[in-house]
């Protein structure tokens, strides 16, 4: 797993995001309640920030002159897949180097405590793991191949 490096070309905020080279999708466990898959996206899209700061467009400003953050200008889809779904896709998309993904463990949402659940991942083996998230970016076609035809969360 690598973090894409995004040329200037790669990165036009003059652009729809369905021309985009670069694609970005959270796929959640549709077997969580709503607060609990608002939780694990926000959580995917904090790690993915992080990693890549370039998928933030420039601050803005209002007409009242009031400045506004940097929001993905790529877009973010945020789409729906049961647990067993998840696991496969995390497994197909942890095999590609030209993508960047970020996954949740089951434990992430059940620790309350970050050392806690880094000591819980450590003691279960990756196939053992049950996923509530994934987040995967990387060039359109091969995001797209790997999603297929996942419906939005609602």
């Amino acid at each position: 797993m690598s973090v894409p490096q995004l040329s200037d070309e790669d990165v036009r905020t003059d652009q729809s995001t369905r021309q985009a080279k670069l694609k970005w999708v959270i796929v959640v466990a549709e077997e969580l309640p709503a607060g609990r898959a608002v939780n694990a996206a926000a959580c995917m899209a904090a790690a993915v920030g992080r990693a890549m700061p370039e998928l933030l467009g420039p601050d803005g400003r209002d007409g009242s002159g009031a400045g506004h953050p940097g929001l993905p200008w790529a877009g973010c889809s945020i789409l729906a897949a049961g647990l067993e779904a998840l696991r496969e896709l995390r497994a197909k998309a942890a095999g590609k180097d030209d993508l960047f993904l970020v996954d949740m463990p089951g434990q992430a949402q059940t620790s309350r405590v970050y050392d806690e659940y880094l000591d819980s991942l450590a003691g279960t083996k990756t196939e053992d793991l049950d996923y509530l998230a994934v987040s995967i970016v990387g060039p359109r076609n091969r995001v797209s191949k790997l999603i297929g035809k996942l419906p939005l969360l609602r």
